[in-house]
C-alpha cells in the first residue's frame, strides 16, 4: 500500500462501464477515512461521481464528506473558457482590422478534433499546479480508455510543438532586431505566452512522469475485452513513459455464488483470471468481488472501499514477501 498512499495524485482509468467511477470513489473515501484530504476529480463527460454521492457537484470544490471534495469538470465550459483564454491571450497583439478574423479562425479551431482534449488537459493542468498544495491526494476519474490515453499523452505532443513554435519565434524576433531596431532586441509579448505555457506544461510532466508522486491504475471486469483494451493501453502508455502500477480487477465472481450457470461463468473467468496474471506481471493486481448490490449507497462505498483497502494491503505484503 506504501506507493499509494506516498503517491499524491491518481488517474483511473478504463473501459466504459467496468466501474471506474466507483473505484475512484472508493479509493477517495478510502484515503478521507484515513485522514488524508482528498478532491475527487470527474473528467468524464459522462459525469457519475454526482450520482454515487448523491448530491450535485459542481464546477469547483464541492464538499462531500469529512476530508473528501469533488469536482465535476464540464468539457464544454472548459473549451469556451479555454478559446477565450486564447484570444485574451492575442488582446493588444494583433491589429484591429485583424481581430474579428483572428476570433473567427480560433472560433473554427474550437470544434477541430482534439480541442477538447487540450482545454479539459489546461483544466487538469492547473488544479495539479494550484491544488497540488492544499491536499494529500488527488483522484481524477478519467473518461474511457482512448481518451484518457490521449489527454495524458499531451504534455509530451504539447512540449514538441511549443518548443517548435518558440524556436521559430526566436528566428522571427532576431530577423525583425536586424531589420528594424539596428540590432537591439524587441518585445515580443507572444513569445512570453508561449514560454510561459511551455515552462507550465514542462512542470506538470516532470509530476507525471514522477512515480513517488504520480499513479496509474486501471479498472477491468474479468472478460476477454476488457483484457485486451487494457493490455493495448498499458503499452500505448508506456510509450510515453507513463507506467500503469496497478488493475483493479473488478466483479470477480465471490465463493458463495452458487449454481449450474454460475458455475460456468466462474469456470470461465479463471481462465481470464490465470491470462490476467500471465500478462500483467508488472502490475499489482486487486480483486473486488461481484457485490449484492449496486454500489448507489455510502454504505456500500464504504464496503467497496475497505475491500479495496483489504487487497492493496495484501498485494503488499506479497511484494515484501
Amino acid at each position: 500500500m506504501s506507493d499509494l498512499v506516498q503517491q499524491s495524485i491518481l488517474f483511473i482509468g478504463g473501459k466504459g462501464g467496468v466501474g471506474k467511477s466507483t473505484t475512484a470513489s472508493a479509493l477517495a473515501v478510502m484515503f478521507a477515512k484515513m485522514g488524508k484530504k482528498t478532491l475527487i476529480i470527474s473528467t468524464d463527460p459522462a459525469h457519475n461521481l454526482g450520482d454515487i454521492f448523491h448530491q450535485e457537484i459542481k464546477g469547483h470544490k464541492t464538499p462531500l464528506l469529512e476530508n473528501l471534495w469533488g469536482i465535476e469538470i464540464n468539457p464544454d465550459m472548459e473549451t469556451r473558457q479555454y478559446i477565450d483564454g486564447v484570444k485574451g491571450n492575442l488582446k493588444g497583439m494583433v491589429k484591429a482590422n485583424m481581430v474579428n478574423e483572428v476570433h473567427r479562425q480560433i472560433d473554427m479551431a474550437a470544434s477541430a478534433p482534439g480541442a477538447e482534449e487540450a482545454a479539459l488537459f489546461d483544466r487538469i493542468v492547473s488544479i495539479i499546479l494550484e491544488e497540488g498544495n492544499d491536499f494529500d491526494k488527488i483522484i481524477f476519474d478519467t473518461a474511457p480508455t482512448g481518451h484518457t490515453i490521449r489527454l495524458l499523452s499531451l504534455p509530451e505532443l504539447m512540449g514538441v510543438w511549443m518548443d517548435g513554435m518558440l524556436e521559430r519565434r526566436k528566428k522571427t524576433n532576431k530577423n525583425y532586431s536586424q531589420l528594424l531596431n539596428d540590432g537591439e532586441p524587441i518585445e515580443d509579448p507572444i513569445y512570453d505566452v508561449l514560454q510561459k505555457r511551455r515552462e507550465k506544461f514542462s512542470r506538470v510532466r516532470e509530476v507525471l512522469l514522477d512515480q513517488k508522486k504520480t499513479g496509474f491504475i486501471f479498472v477491468l471486469i474479468p472478460e476477454r475485452l476488457p483484457i485486451l483494451e487494457t493490455e493495448k493501453a498499458i503499452e500505448s502508455m508506456c510509450k510515453h513513459s507513463l507506467d500503469v502500477g496497478g488493475l483493479v480487477i473488478n466483479k470477480v465472481l465471490p465463493t458463495q455464488a452458487d449454481g449450474e450457470f454460475l458455475q460456468k461463468r466462474r469456470d470461465q473467468e479463471k481462465v481470464y483470471l490465470r491470462l490476467m496474471k500471465e500478462k500483467f506481471t508488472k502490475q499489482s493486481l486487486y480483486r473486488i468481488p461481484l457485490m449484492e448490490e449496486d454500489i448507489c449507497t455510502l454504505p456500500l462505498l464504504e464496503t467497496f472501499a475497505a475491500l479495496l483497502k483489504k487487497e492493496i494491503v495484501k498485494s503488499e505484503r506479497v511484494c515484501q514477501l
